[in-house]
């Protein structure tokens, strides 16, 4: 398994004789005979980073975070392309819940200044989510989107304990097609559910546009 985190589309390939597998198991088809690998193909192409996302789930709600791109991150991406991830978190100082995460990320710690949305890492095997603001030696691990102070204080359920908080990769992943017939082979990479890139032999098409 390999993550393509330096590709714009961070899709996860696993390689099987001369087919590639998403993520999830499904076959790709083959996509390799004497010529260049799809995941050599996207590598090469000039299109802008996408973010990887997580989601967040508490008391049946689901938000989307974005996670930045760090060697803790990675490794918890690997984590989640196994198993979503049920943690047991605590409110904290009147501006955090947090608690352990079961396991050890890499940590690249620095003084932070947390702030409402912030996920963080704390001493390599703690998760932090704040609704308040703090300062300390941390390791960030990416941000909760689009939510005020008030509606963050609500989804995290401040003040309570014993927070059940579920980890996930986001269901907007990249998803790849492949389809071979007697005139050649057409690579098509969907993004959010939409054709975001299409390989057709030597064309090559991004978001509608022909290169």
């Amino acid at each position: 398994m390999m993550a393509q985190n330096d590709s714009v589309l961070l899709v996860y390939f696993s390689r099987a004789g001369e087919n590639w597998n998403m993520k999830n198991g499904n076959e790709v088809g083959p996509i390799e005979r004497g010529n260049t690998a799809v995941r050599t193909w996207i590598q090469g192409l000039n299109v802008p980073k996408q973010m990887q996302k997580m989601d967040i789930t508490i008391g049946g709600v689901t938000q989307a975070a974005t996670l930045v791109d760090n060697s803790a991150t990675q490794a918890l991406v690997t984590c989640l392309q196994n198993n979503d991830v049920t943690v047991t978190l605590n409110s904290s100082g009147g501006f955090e819940i947090w608690g352990a995460l079961g396991f050890s990320l890499p940590t690249s710690d620095e003084q932070i200044t947390a702030q409402p949305g912030d996920i963080i890492l704390y001493n390599g095997s703690n998760i932090c989510m704040f609704y308040g603001s703090n300062s300390w030696s941390y390791t960030r691990l990416g941000h909760i989107d689009s939510l005020t102070e008030s509606e963050l204080r609500t989804f995290l359920h401040a003040g309570e304990s014993n927070i059940s908080v579920t980890l996930s990769l986001s269901h907007t992943a990249t998803e790849v097609s492949n389809v071979q017939s007697d005139k050649g082979q057409s690579t098509k990479v969907l993004r959010n559910g939409q054709l975001f890139i299409e390989r057709n032999g030597e064309t090559y098409t991004i978001e509608g546009k022909r290169l």
